[in-house]
């Protein structure tokens, strides 16, 4: 089950030892294993000394401490409007990229969708090896968020990836040869996915998952580097209270559950699916995680709790996966608050004390510091509007809105499940004392659904039930009512305050960089790749790039060139249906730059057709029942028919005629399954199949009719 690639020539940096390994792995025999350490020489000694020689980015935050800032100043504050493009590489991809690359001896590790793992030189884009995991396409309908990878983690010779359908792999360095495979999901009766980047800490590669919003138990388990045997796993949230607890932790967490609401069943969540960070003096991992589930916590727990340990910054021995200490961000999480988000660890003087700290700008709206050693609260404020809670007390606990804890009213909650601030990257300058983060609000209004009676539960208007969604909760029931904005943040993590923005085009921009030039780099929804001055907040330089923008970007060095690269590629559960460009095509690339760069940017199609939907017929009384099903069947990927502006998945108000008039044939077994639309066979019918036509050409309708009388007026 792979499909591998390698190139002709490894390119000038690789070493002799290399090529000998390639040569006998591709005559089927093992390199041994100096050999294999030859390439991407990546151990604890490497990622701690790269701190200060920044040369490669090793690890997915540059560093355990996962700040994401890089020493490097030859591109700095003065030069930086002489970059210009190095080269490029085709990722191959139409969905989402949302990758870190990383960077080790010249040689560039970087996944596109699908979980698939590209090799690059890194000195001038040549394509060295690529290896397709083949993840079976009806894996696509259990991915809440697109088809996305975040990337790899490199280990002595060794570059670990986890697909999406829930398998690690390691494969070697030199070569994309696979040396072993795992299977990572404890029960395939349920969507479980991975999206994230493994680690490794003390010769271990931990990985966690997601799927929470299609019913898993979250949990995070790792592997030995080097012979792929499981060495430990540690359950974010307790399994069924009739069977023995797997440790204290979840004999503790037990008693924070609701066991009249059959939690377990829908698997309670806590998925830790984006962020980890490791301590090394402390022998300590940090993990977030994930949201509940379902979303509504009257309905996962229906007499309170704490629903421990989800919406939490965790601490474990990366060891023996024992539980330390645990700080909970969001207790009896009901709006999809993960705390997934990045975790950064810092040493920060607070009071006239040195504190060892974590960072945390969760998708709630507060920016927490915590002190890492063993969990105590420091402070917290927010950093958007919130109106969800007005603050937090002294020690740490939210002082809730009742409001939010109606379920008999919908509300339009700030920031709403995508978050203040999502996924995408935050980076920590030492010498600005700043984080830097993309905020945002994306209105959403929520109520707890009355008609929802458990695990799956799929009736018509439940959002995304027919694949298996259990949010609990009715979604934009009513319009919501706050402003969608999208801004970078410069956040201040010891006075608690921002100190300068950027605003952006749109919300759901990429993830950034600090570098030792006083410098932010941050790639754009609409496009663009931007340079900022750390300390100001001030535009210093502008690249387009032909899609929108949700990574990270890195910056390295080989020989006297220091290079910064990012992974673009348009994405993610929000840019599945929206987007900020005009050009839907948005094709997978990796861009980097240099100052004496001197390539030319790829020939990229231009703007999507807008012609609305017309001339499919319809019975316009079917179109009520219709709008039930798209909402659960087809919302959140294809977005409103008309409305929407359609983002890597087509909008279907601005589909064909032919398309929409025979919608049967797409629906059922379909040409687009190869490429992971769900089949719903034996899940719709052809009268339903009718109901969604109506509703598709009905809303395209009243959208043309608006439009004509607004040109009248």
């Amino acid at each position: 089950m792979t499909n591998h690639t390698l190139a002709p020539g490894l390119g000038a940096r690789l070493s002799a030892a290399l090529i000998s390994a390639s040569l006998l792995l591709a005559g089927g025999a093992h390199a041994d294993k100096a050999d294999q350490e030859t390439v991407a020489p990546v151990d604890a000694g490497h990622i701690i000394d790269n701190r200060d020689s920044g040369q490669d980015w090793p690890a997915h935050g540059f560093d355990y401490q996962e700040t994401r800032f890089n020493p490097l100043d030859q591109i700095d504050t003065g030069n930086v409007d002489q970059l210009r493009l190095a080269w490029t590489h085709d990722l191959n991809s139409q969905r989402g990229i949302e990758s870190t690359p990383i960077v080790v001896d010249g040689v560039m590790y970087v996944t596109a969708s699908w979980s698939v793992v590209h090799a690059v030189d890194a000195d001038t884009g040549e394509p060295l090896w690529t290896f397709d995991p083949e993840v079976p396409p009806e894996t696509g309908e259990s991915a809440c968020c697109d088809v996305v990878n975040r990337g790899v983690a490199v280990y002595r010779g060794k570059v670990y990836i986890g697909t999406l359908d829930g398998r690690l792999i390691a494969l070697d360095a030199a070569t994309g040869k696979p040396l072993w495979r795992r299977d990572t999901i404890i029960d395939h009766e349920h969507a479980y996915t991975i999206t994230g980047a493994p680690r490794v800490f003390n010769g271990k590669v931990i990985i966690g998952n997601g799927g929470a919003e299609l019913g898993v138990r979250g949990y995070i388990t790792a592997y030995d580097a080097d012979t792929g045997e499981q060495a430990w796993r540690w359950f974010t949230v307790p399994g069924d209270p009739s069977k023995p607890f797997e440790n204290k932790a979840m004999e503790r967490a037990a008693k924070t559950w609701d066991p009249s609401g059959k939690y377990w069943e829908t698997g309670g969540g806590g998925t830790v699916w984006n962020s980890m960070a490791f301590d090394p003096e402390l022998n300590l991992m940090y993990i977030g995680t994930g949201n509940g589930s379902p979303w509504a916590w009257s309905k996962r727990s229906p007499a309170g709790g704490d629903n421990l340990y989800v919406a939490s910054i965790v601490a474990l021995n990366p060891d023996t996966g024992e539980y330390v200490w645990h700080y909970q961000e969001t207790p009896g999480d009901s709006w999809d608050y993960t705390s997934t988000q990045d975790l950064i660890l810092a040493d920060l003087k607070i009071d006239g004390e040195l504190r060892k700290v974590v960072l945390h700008a969760p998708k709630n709206g507060f920016f927490f510091v915590v002190d890492r050693t063993n969990g105590e609260f420091i402070s917290a404020e927010n950093y958007v509007d919130v109106n969800w809670a007005t603050g937090y007390d002294e020690n740490g606990r939210p002082k809730v809105v009742p409001e939010v804890r109606r379920t008999d009213k919908a509300f339009d909650i700030v920031p709403g499940p995508f978050g203040g601030h999502n996924w995408h990257s935050m980076s920590f300058n030492p010498n600005t004392g700043l984080a830097y983060f993309p905020a945002q609000n994306i209105p959403l209004n929520l109520a707890v659904d009355p008609d929802w009676d458990g695990y799956g539960s799929n009736k018509p208007g439940q959002p995304m039930s027919g694949v298996g969604w259990n949010t609990a909760s009715r979604i934009n029931s009513e319009p919501p009512t706050s402003q969608p904005f999208g801004r970078l943040v410069a956040w201040d993590p010891v006075k608690q305050k921002e100190a300068w923005r950027h605003e952006h085009a749109s919300p759901w921009n990429g993830g950034t960089l600090s570098t030792g030039g006083n410098l932010v780099f941050e790639g754009t929804a609409d496009g663009h790749l931007l340079a900022l001055n750390a300390k100001t907040g001030e535009v210093l330089w502008k690249a387009p790039l032909a899609t929108g923008v949700i990574a990270a970007p890195v910056t390295y060095r080989i020989g006297d060139v220091q290079y910064i690269s990012i992974a673009a590629g348009w994405g993610g559960v929000y840019g599945q249906s929206q987007r900020a460009t005009p050009n839907r095509a948005n094709p997978g690339t990796v861009y980097t730059f240099a100052l004496k760069g001197k390539a030319k940017a790829p020939q990229r199609p231009g703007a999507a057709d807008k012609t609305l939907l017309q001339g499919v017929s319809y019975d316009p009384e079917l179109v009520p029942e219709g709008t039930a099903l798209f909402v659960s069947n087809c919302v959140f990927c294809h977005g409103v028919p008309a409305v929407d502006p359609g983002g890597n998945l087509p909008n279907l108000g601005y589909s064909d005629k032919a398309v929409i008039s025979e919608l049967d044939k797409f629906v059922f077994d379909g040409p687009f399954m190869s490429r992971g639309m769900p089949d719903f066979t034996g899940r719709l019918d052809k009268k339903d199949v009718e109901k969604l036509k109506a509703f598709i050409q009905g809303t395209a309708d009243a959208v043309r009719a608006q439009q004509q009388q607004q040109k009248e007026k």
